[in-house]
């Protein structure tokens, strides 16, 4: 092979070397950032427990209300 030849070919491997660098780093932000806002998402949902959470509780807490006024003897 030639210089000519050889410089061609050690310049396009670089050139693509530096693409595929490129690319790997911009899929690496957008994956970061992607679990940046999952994780502001899930820490924003802890502070309310789930619909089907809430209307279980209510029902345990009407339910001891109930046990209470039995054992205290007052007719519901």
């Amino acid at each position: 092979m030639d210089l000519i030849t050889l410089s061609v070919f050690a310049a396009s491997i670089l050139v693509g070397l530096g693409a595929a660098s490129l690319a790997a780093l911009k899929a690496w932000t957008g994956w970061l950032e992607f679990k940046r806002l999952e994780l502001t998402h899930d820490a924003a949902d802890r502070g309310l427990p789930p619909a089907t959470g809430r209307i279980e509780i209510a029902d345990l807490r009407e339910r001891v209300r109930k046990l209470e006024a039995i054992a205290a003897g007052i007719d519901i």
